[in-house]
């Protein structure tokens, strides 16, 4: 299967980085595989949510871009590792400022507001009203 990436297209290097991680799952897998080598099962349990099917195309697109290194054990039953390269590594390194600005601005926000019951900010989430447009 071949990945469509934009080669000669990007704008700077966020946007290829961008390009690389973008996915639903694909920061989350990074971050699971940061911990240690999981095998398919256990990265599936670990990211509720996320089905078979999306986590192997996930999977598949982060080999192919050298950010994950697959490790076919030849045993029985077949036993398959997933683990970071050096490359996925340091992107993985490189996020690590970005998770820092989201638990300080977004997870710390929703705290300060947990503690100022009804009080509606401008970023809060909110359910829509069935029925209503």
């Amino acid at each position: 299967m071949a990945i469509g990436r934009r080669p000669g297209a990007y704008v700077c290097g966020t946007d290829a980085a961008m390009d690389v991680i973008g996915g639903k799952w694909k920061v989350v897998i990074l971050w699971a595989l940061s911990e240690r080598p999981h095998r398919f099962g256990e990265l599936r349990r670990e990211l509720p949510g996320v089905t078979e099917k999306v986590l192997a195309a996930q999977l598949r697109e982060m080999e192919a871009d050298g950010i994950v290194h697959r490790e076919a054990y030849d045993e029985v039953p077949p036993r398959v590792e997933y683990s970071l390269t050096a490359a996925g590594t340091s992107l993985n390194d490189a996020l690590g400022p970005l998770g820092a600005w989201g638990r300080e601005n977004v997870l710390g926000a929703r705290a300060e507001g947990s503690a100022a019951a009804g009080e509606m900010r401008e970023h809060d989430d909110v359910a829509l009203i069935s029925g209503r447009p």
